[in-house]
Order: structure tokens, then C-alpha cells, then sequence
């Protein structure tokens, strides 16, 4: 599968609106498409999916791992792979939308907010292909596309300033329908605010995208690793919350796991009985917006008995929320969780932690050996006061983790983190051993 990387000038540039015009433009053209994105997203890869209706692949070689990545990569399916790119180009202390394209192989097409600038859009796209040559960085910017432009003598005037070896693959225009609305954590998710997909069409009329696919290519491919242990997948269950409250989770976390077990959807919010299942999964998402619900519903109650039985439970970020004893949101409303980890959990007006993270086990959990390290990333506006009796499965590393020093809040055989893995990252290996009550 050939792919380019949509890569921006900066953040808030318009790299998503211009990514989903192009999986557009795509459609319209009768390709398949198949979206991604590089750096640690659970929101832009939302409005992917609910546009073309397939899940976007995560490629970020901290988390994965360079070869991991490319797994990552291969596993998806179509004729063309965008990639939207994270912050700027060459943006993260990690992993870079550069570090991605490199990795990769991938040809890079630049958004450029050509607002106010004909001349100087060619001029700053020409620093960024440039400039790479001046940091060792192995990329192709094989052009621009134009965020923000208007047609006529405002797109000549682009595509005549710019020089031979940069292609103008078009433009977006400056319309109020392709405009996504935020919070916290970043813009809303894709199926509570997927643009218009009319508008997306009229912008997708401004793209070259016959240019686009000849520019794609294909990134090296890499051996498959084989980590089934031999038992069928309907020999082992694991019980997922999948809902408007727990909907951070990455599709190669889903294929990792149903590679040995079978995976059995529920939802807290909705007050399910949580499955009959070997372990539990509770990923991230906005807990916070449906505290009532959570504390009402009866879910946490069986997930506490559940871990109390000494069930395997794994909670990342929105997770750890549920698995604390309460969640106080920024209005000052206080409800109870499930209980089993002793910390009280408070949302903050700004972002208490934003990056990369790396932990190394101080004991055997359901998530790493004694002595093993994890990669992943953290993006939360919660704090959490800890009670006398925490303890700690995690030191950090890199990052801040729940105190600044540690992370991965255990009880019985529960795990709860700020921490969110790849499915590459080793973190799910274990939870998909056969449970012990011992760990």
C-alpha cells in the first residue's frame, strides 16, 4: 500500500480539515483510502473513521518501535495510506512527523496557511524541504497543499512562486463548514462532530489528487511477529468498555488482543453487566462527562468485585478514573467510582501532563515483568490525591505519572495508569497470559 504523510507548518495550521478532504478527494476518485496518523492521537484518528468508515493506524515509532510501526502500517488495507501528520514538521522531542516520514519512506505533503501569502507560502515550504537537509532528516517534501486559499489569482500566484521540485497539489478553501469544534483534550470526536461531508466534497474538488497518488509510494515492509501461544482465541476472553466514556483505544491494542482472545464489548455508561471474561480492559476516554451515569449504573460495582476476586484489570488514564474511589469534575460535582484504588481524582482547568512517557516495573503486574520498561504517552487534566496505603507498580522514567515520580496504581491484580500503550508496546502480552490470582 503507497502512502504520502500530510505534514503541517505548525500546529493549528489545519492539518485534520486538510487530511479529511484529501480522504475525500480520494473517495470521490473512486480509491480506497486508508487513514493514519503519526504521534499519539485518539481524536484526529475519530474523524478519520467516521468519515471513510475504517479505523486509522497510530504510527509513532516510540510507542511501536521503528519495525513495529511499520507493522502498524501494513496491517492496514487500501489502495492509498494518508498520514496526518502531529504539531509541525519537524515538532517532538519523540516523535516527529519527520521521524514518521523517515521511518516510513513516505513522501511528505506540506499544509501551509496561505491566509494572507502567495510568495511567502512558496518561500516557507521551501525552508521546510530545505531545512531537512541542514538536520540529517532523510525526507522527500515533494510539495504544498494550501490551506486556508482562496482560487484564481490567489492560487496562480502559490503555484507560479513555487519552485520546480515542489508540486502545488491544490488547495482548501476557507469555508465555515470545515471548521471542528474543541475541548480539553483537543477537538470533539469524530461521531459527535464530523463535518459536513458536502463541504468536504466541494473543498476535495480543489486537490490534485491524481498528482497526489503518482507522488505516493510504499514504505519497506517487515516480517510479522507471531506471539500466539498456540490456544484458540475463544479459549480466552477479555471484556473491553467501549463507550462515549472509554473510547481511547487504539486499533492495534483491538488486534493485539483479539489475536488470543476473544473480545467482549460493554459499556459502563450505559450500566452493563461487564462480561464473563479472564481480564479487563478499561482504555481512556471522558469519564468526567458521565460521572452520574458511572456512579449509578452498577458497572464499577461488578468491575470492583470482579477485581477484588483477583480478576486481571488494566485501566489507562479515563480508566484509572473509573477504578478510584471518586471523580470530582471542574463544576465541583463529586461521584463515587468503583473503589479499588485508593485515590480521590479531581479535574483540573489546564492539562497536568502532555507527553511521551517511558516506565520501568519495580513488580510483576498484568502489564510487565518485574524490571521491564513501557512506552507510551499521557494527556490528562486530572490530578489525583493518594491515599495512605497506595502503592505503586511503576517508576517513571520519563514523564510525570500520577506523583511525578511513579505511575500504575495497583490493588489485587488491578493496574490503573496515566500511561497509554501501543498494541506493539508489550503492555497487552500480559494481560492475555492465563490468569493467575499470583501475578
Amino acid at each position: 500500500m503507497e502512502g504520502v504523510v500530510l505534514a503541517g507548518t505548525s500546529s493549528g495550521v489545519g492539518k485534520t480539515v486538510a487530511t479529511l478532504a484529501t480522504l475525500t478527494a480520494l473517495e470521490d476518485a473512486g480509491y480506497q483510502s486508508q487513514p493514519a496518523k503519526a504521534g499519539p492521537d485518539f481524536i484526529d484518528p475519530s474523524h478519520h473513521e467516521a468519515l471513510v468508515d475504517t479505523p486509522s493506524r497510530t504510527l509513532d515509532p516510540w510507542l511501536a518501535g521503528e519495525d513495529g510501526m511499520r507493522r502498524t502500517y501494513w496491517r492496514g488495507a487500501g489502495d492509498i495510506c494518508v498520514v496526518e501528520g502531529v504539531m509541525g514538521l519537524y515538532d517532538g522531542s519523540k516523535t516527529s512527523t519527520a521521524a514518521v516520514a523517515e521511518g516510513l519512506d513516505l513522501p511528505v505533503v506540506l499544509v501551509v496557511d496561505a491566509k494572507a501569502g502567495m510568495e511567502s507560502v512558496a518561500a516557507t515550504a521551501l525552508g521546510f524541504a530545505q531545512y531537512a537537509d541542514r538536520i540529517g532528516v532523510e525526507i522527500e517534501v515533494a510539495g504544498i497543499l494550501a490551506q486556508r486559499a482562496h482560487g484564481g489569482r490567489h492560487a496562480d500566484g502559490i503555484r507560479d512562486a513555487l519552485p520546480e521540485d515542489l508540486t502545488y497539489f491544490g488547495r482548501i478553501p476557507p469555508m465555515s463548514d470545515l471548521e471542528i469544534p474543541d475541548r480539553h483534550l483537543g477537538l470533539h470526536m469524530g461521531s459527535e462532530a464530523g463535518l459536513d461531508r458536502d463541504a468536504l466534497s466541494t473543498a476535495a474538488e480543489t486537490i490534485d489528487i491524481e498528482r497526489l497518488v503518482e507522488t505516493a509510494r510504499a514504505p519497506p515492509e517487515v516480517a510479522t511477529t507471531e506471539r500466539n501461544t498456540g490456544d484458540s482465541p475463544a479459549d480466552r476472553r477479555v471484556a473491553v468498555a467501549q463507550d462515549s466514556a472509554f473510547c481511547f483505544i487504539y486499533p492495534s491494542v483491538l488486534e493485539r488482543l483479539r489475536s488470543e482472545a476473544s473480545v467482549e464489548p460493554f459499556s459502563p455508561v450505559a450500566g452493563d453487566s461487564v462480561p464473563d471474561a479472564d481480564a479487563i480492559y478499561l482504555p481512556g476516554g471522558y469519564p468526567e462527562l458521565h460521572g452520574e451515569s458511572l456512579e449509578t449504573g452498577g458497572t464499577l460495582d461488578e468491575i470492583a468485585r470482579r477485581a477484588a476476586d483477583g480478576v486481571p484489570v488494566y485501566g489507562e488514564c479515563g480508566g484509572l478514573m473509573a477504578l478510584s474511589e471518586s471523580l470530582t469534575t471542574t463544576d465541583g460535582d463529586t461521584y463515587e467510582m468503583a473503589g479499588v484504588l485508593p485515590a480521590e481524582i479531581e479535574m483540573q482547568d489546564r492539562y497536568q501532563a502532555l507527553d511521551h512517557v517511558e516506565l520501568a516495573a519495580q513488580s510483576d503486574t498484568v502489564t510487565a515483568a518485574a524490571g521491564k520498561r513501557l512506552r507510551g504517552h499521557e494527556f490528562h487534566y486530572s490530578a489525583a490525591t493518594l491515599g495512605s496505603d497506595a502503592s505503586f507498580a511503576f517508576d517513571m522514567v520519563r514523564g510525570d505519572g500520577i506523583d511525578g515520580e511513579h505511575d500504575g496504581l495497583t490493588e489485587y491484580n488491578t493496574v490503573g495508569t496515566y500511561c497509554h500503550c501501543h498494541g506493539e508496546s508489550g503492555a497487552f502480552d500480559r494481560l492475555l497470559a492465563v490468569p493467575s490470582r499470583d501475578l
